[in-house]
């Protein structure tokens, strides 16, 4: 355990973290094949917590997100989440990825430390119930139902699975098994790559054989975009979809024109319509900062997280003092309510704030329909 278990002895759930600064720590990939993830989160919180702070943050305490780059690696997660306990971080804030979030999930539990609005819809991180853990998305159950449901509507029944070699597409593929076995349909095939590779080659003569009518692709933006562009030149003419955590911007930006009609289905309202609340103030928050950050659903998903964190502060400010104990009754204490128009719901024994899914579509020019 090195440092981080001496050091995390010491301490309860009740600590407070000196008056002043409140500092979250944020590992997540920066650098590496799934980087847009984690910069792209990491810039929609930034930017709310910036106007926060320039608004004299919550009851004078700002708030700070410390960063440290694990590549979508577990390992470096796990060493990443040691340093920033350590540090003696309030809360762990907007990890990147299933199996990264799943390394650090001892080391939270263990030293009590909040970990909250990981970017990651599986079901290992929300059952079983840990009071620690605090969701602002839907999960991947929730996203590949609705995926299945809409293919089986369109009367699609051949559907297939292109997998990371891993928790995140174990979890994806367990979803979309789950859904089919609800429309009694089979699995018609599944294919794997490994995480951070696009080596794509033998996932694709693998699919292409099975013949489906869709794909459902459970794998960051690099490895989905090379997957796309091989299939379809390998023949394969049926159509394509994603959960949310391929990283949407993302994978527009690297297919490109090949992006046509490529699906993937989302966790939080579009960024790019101003009809709801949500949107309109991450809109206007981005003008405000000097345009420095691309609206796009990953931004989108850190803000409204940060938005949402706030919220608990606040609760846990008006109780009297804002330690991580008082946090945790802030958020489960804002029941069910709609912050800037988008509908959460918190309790005790409920830390899932969302199960909105929609679906949305690339178009040939880089862009995003809903």
């Amino acid at each position: 355990m090195g440092v981080g278990a001496a050091a995390l002895a010491g301490f309860g759930v009740a600590h407070a973290q000196s008056e002043g600064r409140i500092v979250l720590g944020q590992s997540a990939a920066f650098t590496g094949p799934a980087a847009q993830l984690g910069i792209q989160f990491n810039q929609g919180a930034k930017l709310f917590f910036d106007q926060l702070n320039a608004a004299g943050g919550v009851g004078k305490r700002t708030v700070e997100i410390r960063t440290l780059d694990d590549g979508y690696e577990p390992d470096r997660c796990a060493e990443n989440t040691r340093k920033l306990i350590a540090d003696d971080v309030f809360a762990l804030f907007g990890y990147v990825g299933t199996p990264t979030s799943m390394a650090a999930l001892p080391l939270f539990t263990q030293a009590k430390v909040p970990f909250f609005a990981p970017f990651s819809g599986a079901e290992s991180l929300r059952q079983p119930f840990n009071r620690l853990v605090f969701h602002v998305r839907a999960s991947y159950y929730d996203e590949t139902a609705l995926i299945v449901r809409q293919l089986a509507n369109l009367g699609v029944k051949k559907i297939a699975v292109f997998h990371q070699n891993d928790a995140y597409g174990k979890a994806g593929l367990d979803g979309v098994n789950k859904a089919l076995a609800e429309h009694k349909l089979p699995l018609a095939g599944a294919a794997t790559v490994e995480r951070n590779s696009v080596d794509v080659a033998a996932a694709v003569e693998k699919l292409v054989a099975a013949k489906p009518d869709a794909v459902v692709q459970i794998a960051a933006y690099a490895a989905s975009a090379a997957f796309v562009r091989a299939a379809r030149k390998a023949g394969f003419g049926g159509t394509f979809y994603n959960v949310s955590f391929v990283g949407t911007q993302a994978l527009a930006d690297e297919l490109g024109k090949d992006g046509a009609g490529v699906v993937v289905s989302q966790v939080v309202p579009s960024p790019y319509q101003p009809s709801r609340q949500i949107t309109r103030e991450f809109l206007e928050a981005i003008k405000k900062g000097g345009d420095k950050v691309q609206p796009n659903y990953s931004s989108m998903e850190g803000f409204l997280a940060a938005r949402i964190f706030t919220e608990g502060l606040r609760q846990a400010q008006a109780g009297g003092k804002i330690t991580r104990d008082s946090f945790i009754a802030g958020v489960e204490g804002l029941g069910t309510q709609t912050i800037s128009g988008f509908p959460v719901s918190f309790g005790p024994n409920d830390h899932t704030a969302s199960h909105f899914v929609e679906m949305s579509m690339l178009t040939g020019d880089g862009r995003v329909r809903t």
